[in-house]
């Protein structure tokens, strides 16, 4: 099995169980995003949410791992992409804090936007829809 195989397979990798997986890492996920975001939209000291800053970045790596094991096309999906934009904007929240809340409500507006997204924009990727 070439590299390419194992990060692009004609078919995308399952295991019993995933989608129990992915439902449970998605509540922590939004656990977590709750958490942060009450930190975030009340500028509360970080000690007090900083407990869900770092379950929303646990689960959301882990989620991240689990959509790029099944495949890498993921990766090239706007779904994708919407994500790593998202840790860009999460970034800059941490380096400007004074722009906190209107950089958390962009992250909250990406995510209604695109896990609502018909199928064939979340899916889009370079000119043509990945499965």
């Amino acid at each position: 099995m070439n590299r390419s195989s194992r990060l692009f397979p004609t078919s995308p990798r399952s295991f019993p169980g995933k989608r129990l997986v992915d439902i449970g890492l998605r509540c922590a996920h939004l656990v977590g995003v709750a958490g942060m975001g009450g930190g975030f939209l009340f500028g509360l000291p970080e000690a007090q949410w900083q407990a869900f800053g770092q379950l929303t970045l646990a689960s959301g790596g882990l989620l991240v791992l689990l959509y790029v094991w099944t495949s890498a096309d993921w990766l090239l999906q706007v779904k994708g992409q919407a994500i790593l934009l998202k840790l860009v904007l999460l970034g800059l929240a941490h380096f400007l804090p004074e722009w906190r809340a209107l950089l958390f409500v962009a992250v909250i507006v990406l995510s209604g936007v695109f896990a609502h997204a018909p199928k064939g924009v979340r899916g889009y990727a370079w000119g043509r829809v990945l499965e």
